[in-house]
């Protein structure tokens, strides 16, 4: 919601008028100093939406804050134009509505387009989340990486590194939304207040890594452009792409790092497939290079890769895991039920690399149990479960 400022207006003044932490109105507003607030700046003020009122006889601003449950300088603030002493029957007075549900509800078929008009609505809402462009997949979509935090600790999560496992993307896009939610009306999830996980910790969120494939396993060939021709002779000519794991160039997105990757290389397809290919070389696609980008610029101490399905959690690689790894993953089975699994005979994988890379803590979380693409119907399940990982990776 856009204010404009008034003489003598602070940021302090604003979290008080709206009942919003002081540190999220600055983190809303970066390029604004506190310090150097000036007349007629247009002010973010995160968590709020206005509404428009229709002036009735007999009201004034004192009757419209008190049916409205709004403060009467909210509404000197949002109407600087509006005569309060000569309010005329119908006139529109913009109200203060703070955001109090959750946005991201409806999430089955959950495409690349809803993911993106969904991020664009949350950031809107709740401008102290970052969002930018980590690179573009193959068929040209945006990569869209989200931060959310004003602390020194950096911890990543992802989502449909493999295609048919879309289901990742709701779940990681729910958090956000429940995370965000709770810094703004102070409720706490799971009895846990998470301001403090905000100001202690700046959480990269990845929700879609292949997008192009996600969409094709939610909408076919037919949306695939250019490479309908070619994702059809993949898929043997087959319409139904609900197996494909693979980016829209048949590579497996998660054997595509060099963490053993020739080892996987001797044992599965050498050709593009729906499932499995690791690409001719390490690296070749633009969706697994620029997640590799996206760590070597920054400073994980965690990072979480979230797949289906197993309800297990994979967490060593070659012994390189450090000591600390043990303690996190326990904390994440505690408080999730999945059972902690640190070696498996499969390679090249994005936790590997960041494993091998830089010796930091590593994860592949599989949610949920059955046959990929998970129905629907286990989101809140998975949700439930996994949410306490996604609350443990801000606190361990």
């Amino acid at each position: 919601m856009e204010i404009k400022v008034r003489n003598g207006d602070t940021y302090w003044y604003y979290s008080q008028l709206f009942g919003i932490p002081l540190i999220l109105i600055e983190n809303s507003n970066p390029l604004i100093s506190a310090e150097k607030l000036t007349v007629g700046q247009i002010v973010q003020i995160p968590g709020y939406r206005k509404t428009s009122y229709t002036v009735q006889a007999g009201d004034s601003f004192w009757s419209i804050s008190l049916t409205n449950n709004v403060s009467v300088d909210s509404l000197l603030l949002l109407n600087p134009s509006v005569d309060s002493q000569n309010l005329q029957i119908g006139d529109i007075v913009s109200l203060p509505k703070k955001v109090s549900e959750l946005i991201i509800k409806d999430v089955n078929n959950y495409t690349y387009e809803r993911m993106v008009a969904d991020l664009n609505e949350l950031t809107n809402i709740y401008p102290f989340v970052k969002k930018q462009s980590i690179g573009n997949s193959v068929m040209g979509k945006e990569l869209i990486e989200l931060q959310i935090g004003n602390g020194t600790k950096q911890v990543h999560l992802n989502g449909a590194f493999h295609a048919n496992e879309w289901i990742t993307v709701p779940v990681l896009m729910r958090f956000i939304n429940e995370y965000v939610l709770s810094l703004i009306t102070h409720e706490p999830i799971r009895g846990m207040f998470t301001l403090p996980l905000y100001m202690e910790t700046n959480l990269s969120i990845v929700p879609m890594v292949n997008p192009d494939g996600v969409n094709l396993v939610l909408q076919g060939a037919t949306t695939t452009g250019e490479f309908e021709e070619e994702v059809l002779e993949i898929n043997n000519q087959q319409k139904d792409f609900s197996n494909w794991k693979a980016n829209i160039r048949g590579v497996d997105l998660n054997k595509q790092y060099p963490a053993l990757w020739e080892t996987e290389a001797e044992r599965k397809p050498t050709t593009p497939q729906p499932r499995d290919f690791p690409g001719y070389e390490p690296l070749t696609e633009p969706e697994s290079i620029a997640m590799a980008e996206l760590a070597d610029n920054r400073n994980f101490s965690i990072v979480n890769a979230f797949h289906t399905q197993g309800e297990e959690i994979y967490w060593g690689f070659q012994g390189m895991e450090p000591p600390i790894s043990e303690q996190i993953v326990e904390e994440y089975s505690r408080v999730s039920g999945y059972a902690p699994i640190r070696y498996i005979d499969s390679y090249a994988g994005y936790k590997d690399w960041f494993i091998q890379e830089f010796r930091r803590p590593g994860y592949t979380i599989e949610l949920g149990r059955g046959v990929n693409p998970l129905p629907i119907g286990q989101f809140p399940e998975i949700y439930q479960r996994s949410l306490g990982i996604m609350l443990a990776s801000l606190y361990v």
